[in-house]
């Protein structure tokens, strides 16, 4: 099975994405909006189509991904049916399975950190996506969204560590950048709702927490409400218009050889190899302005911040570095070649041989 495991700065939010190898379907857990182009792109590089997303309840620090995805690839939206939320395409209940090609996810409702919290277990029973239910030595608070000390206790204890001990457990979020746990450990060691921990103690430990509510609860529950579609149901611009781009997972925007031939008139290119390079038995693209990576940052005032750059190397390693530093000194509209001179050359496309 294919597994990675991302995250959202902002929020500290985990998203996850499990995928078949064979069958190439896949799934997003807990999806953020503003990384959707990111999560596509992930998607794209491992050959891999996406199934559906699923939600792990109704998040109150950020936006879900779940609709934007689903206008991008098709993808099923499934959430708790608890939440009747707008838009779902599959309401979830306890003891379904939710299929991505020979594998499946068993849905078990953990109720307690929200009314409508459900929590994702592989088939196998070798990993758990918990949700905000339990938290790596910790657990969601129980004050808001029909939350209830004493249905999250019952949830934790039955459903989630009564798993094998082995069985890694995969939480919505961590604040301190810690990425997994164990059912042996939580259970042994988290402090809530570990060792002889009763419910007494956990309810009057809940019921005292006297948290602030997050910053975007305003904004991100009833976006969330509508599986994350846009009030407006505009979805953010997510390629740039100025040529056709591929997003890669690195974060680097890159153009093929034949769109930056037949847009080049309007671009600015930037040859970022040094100057024996250049006029090398590859030789350079022709308009290519020489900007050696290790010049780069000394000669910005040498680009107009007003057209759009694309950056050129050899291979496209260097280039998308310079593509990186470009974005970060304010210019807008960047790109890279993909497979820089070698992947122009092989292609057969023009190329000049004059001095620098």
């Amino acid at each position: 099975m294919i597994f990675r495991q991302l995250f959202d700065p902002a929020s500290s939010t985990y998203t996850y994405l499990l995928g078949d190898p064979a069958s190439g379907e896949a799934l997003l857990i807990d999806p953020v909006y503003e990384h959707v182009p990111r999560d596509l792109a992930l998607l794209q590089e491992l050959g891999l189509r996406l199934k559906a997303t699923l939600d792990t309840h109704v998040h109150a620090d950020h936006v879900t991904g779940a609709w934007r995805l689903r206008q991008r690839c098709g993808s099923a939206i499934a959430l708790a049916e608890a939440v009747g939320a707008a838009d779902v395409n599959r309401p979830l209940r306890h003891g379904e399975r939710v299929a991505f090609g020979q594998r499946h996810l068993a849905v078990r409702a953990t109720p307690g950190h929200t009314s409508g919290c459900l929590t994702y277990v592989l088939d196998d029973e070798s990993m758990a996506f918990t949700g905000d239910s339990l938290l790596i030595r910790g657990c969601g608070r129980t004050d808001f969204q029909g939350g209830s000390p004493q249905q999250l206790f019952a949830s934790v204890r039955e459903q989630i560590l009564t798993l094998p001990d082995a069985c890694l457990l995969y939480p919505a979020h961590d604040y301190r950048g810690i990425t997994v746990t164990s059912v042996a450990e939580e259970r042994r060691f988290n402090p809530r709702l570990g060792g002889d921990v009763d419910l007494g103690d956990f309810a009057g430990y809940m019921n005292n927490l006297n948290l602030p509510h997050p910053k975007l609860m305003a904004i991100a529950v009833p976006a969330n409400l509508r599986c994350g579609k846009p009030e407006n149901a505009a979805p953010l611009e997510e390629t740039p218009d100025w040529a056709p781009l591929t997003l890669r997972f690195s974060g680097v925007w890159e153009i093929e050889p034949m769109a930056l031939l037949e847009h080049a008139a309007t671009l600015q290119i930037v040859d970022v190899r040094e100057a024996p390079e250049f006029i090398d038995r590859l030789g350079h693209l022709p308009d290519a302005k020489l900007v050696p990576l290790s010049q780069l940052v000394d000669r910005l005032g040498e680009l107009d911040r007003e057209r759009p750059v694309v950056a050129v190397c050899r291979s496209g390693v260097r280039s998308a570095q310079a593509s990186v530093l470009l974005t970060k000194a304010g210019f807008g509209r960047v790109a890279n070649l993909a497979g820089g001179m070698l992947r122009w050359k092989a292609e057969g496309l023009p190329v000049a041989s004059g001095s620098v």
